[in-house]
């Protein structure tokens, strides 16, 4: 899957969101995060390990999450119901009149057959379309509200 979209959020911000891993992660991605199965397993300075899942979704995964280059954030999926991995990457840079310009990229890979069609599904236009208005209704959210 592959977004780009513009967000109110600055750089900075887009990394304060995606690398906050304290409570505030399901306040900020609440309309893509299910409570029920947020977990931090481990953290460090520079990265996090949890294991997340979308509302409604029937797949999880455990990723471990990477930001020790300042201009983006990785994560690596090490664990899952779909039985695969997968990795992914965002990168946030500044808009002339504020804001930021967001690309974010990520796949899955070697499900279980039975669970392909369902991965595809998350992969194509429309979904793409659902979770690039999360991420953007997320960020600007988080703009409106950030006090660091």
């Amino acid at each position: 899957m592959r977004l780009d979209f513009e967000t109110r959020a600055t750089p900075a911000q887009v990394r304060r969101a995606l690398t906050d891993f304290s409570e505030r992660r399901l306040r900020t991605w609440h309309r893509s995060m299910d409570p029920k199965t947020y977990q931090v397993l481990d953290s460090g300075d520079t990265w996090a390990v949890a294991k997340e899942s979308s509302s409604r979704s029937p797949f999880w995964v455990v990723c471990r999450y990477d930001w020790s280059d300042p201009d983006v954030v990785r994560w690596t999926i090490t664990e899952s119901s779909y039985g695969g991995g997968g990795e992914g990457f965002v990168r946030a840079s500044p808009l002339g009149g504020g804001g930021s310009r967001v690309h974010a990229e990520w796949e899955n890979t070697g499900a279980r057959w039975t669970q392909k069609p369902l991965l595809f599904l998350i992969h194509v236009r429309p979904m793409r379309l659902v979770f690039r208005g999360m991420w953007k209704a997320a960020l600007d959210e988080y703009a409106d509200t950030d006090v660091a």
